[in-house]
């Protein structure tokens, strides 16, 4: 039986791929920095991506490695090297040494435009490693992932509840489900050649993505409202809540200052010439349920 290698396997993406691999009958291996309840079928490796001998013992006879760690947010934006580039050198050389050819790796539409955001610079040196590796790799940059015990997009619920989703300057988006992303990373352990050395958008299947006003009334119909007030901040007025937002929240803040160079970018819409090859996957979660099923789990766990 095959064994999957997943880094990143407690966080939210992570989390949900862990729960796919396992659904699909296969043994797991995943890195952790905490103790974590035992499950039939998964392994626990305490480390991290700085750890060499864990990442030794992850990667080792493991038929592929599902490479989704990293840093997404935080206040200091050198951190983003350490995790997101370091962290993926790292990985990359345990597979070496130990001979692990199939690397699926978790990148981020924000790679396309690096100069907007430190964040997006870390990923593209990162896919850039990968793609000089010399192993089988994929790349999949996923685009907003939404879904149960996501906090990033909790706050627009939050807002949207209140009738009003305060947005960017204009412009559109693509979304996806985690439940959807995980299914991909997981099909794409296999060893279908198609899928080998090449870079993947995924979305949720919606052609053209969705204008920032049609997300958010999508959202306020996700918790019940009729239609919500969704106003286009400018680029000055974000900067001034990524202040205040520090302020209130030091490290924990969700809006910071390289957040919101991502944000005003106008296109985050996934490219159709980097759709995944139906013949290994096609979302099954349409915007609307998706976004309505994430609402009632929010209300259940009283997030909302």
């Amino acid at each position: 039986m095959s064994v999957l290698a997943i880094t990143g396997a407690t966080g939210f993406v992570g989390s949900a791929v862990l729960a796919a691999a396992l659904d699909a009958g296969h043994q797991v291996r995943a890195l952790t920095r905490r103790d974590q309840p035992e499950m039939a079928g998964l392994a626990w490796v305490p480390g991290d991506l700085a750890d060499t001998a864990a990442l030794a013992k992850l990667v080792a006879g493991a038929h592929a490695v599902i490479h989704v760690a990293g840093l997404t947010n935080t206040p200091d934006p050198a951190e983003f090297e350490v995790a997101n580039v370091t962290g993926t050198a790292n990985v990359i050389a345990a597979m070496a040494s130990c001979g692990a050819r199939r690397l699926v790796f978790v990148s981020s539409l924000a790679s396309r435009m690096p100069a907007l955001s430190a964040y997006g610079a870390s990923k593209a040196r990162a896919e850039t490693l990968v793609e000089a590796s010399g192993l089988d790799w994929t790349i999949i940059r996923p685009p907003a992932v939404y879904g149960p015990r996501d906090i990033d997009m909790l706050d627009l619920f939050r807002a949207a509840k209140w009738g009003v989703v305060p947005l960017p300057p204009g412009g559109a988006t693509s979304i996806i489900h985690a439940a959807d992303l995980s299914a991909l990373l997981v099909a794409l352990t296999g060893n279908a050649a198609p899928t080998k050395k090449q870079i993947y958008e995924p979305d949720d299947g919606r052609e053209g993505g969705w204008s920032h006003k049609e997300l958010a009334q999508a959202i306020g119909q996700a918790v019940g409202k009729r239609s919500v007030f969704a106003p286009h901040l400018p680029r000055a007025v974000l900067e001034a809540a990524a202040a205040a937002d520090r302020l209130l929240r030091g490290d924990r803040a969700k809006l910071t200052a390289d957040r919101v160079g991502y944000m005003c970018h106008p296109n985050w819409v996934s490219r159709s010439d980097r759709r995944v090859p139906p013949g290994i996957w096609q979302p099954q979660i349409a915007g609307p349920e998706g976004l309505k099923a994430t609402a009632e789990w929010y209300k259940r766990e009283g997030w909302v």
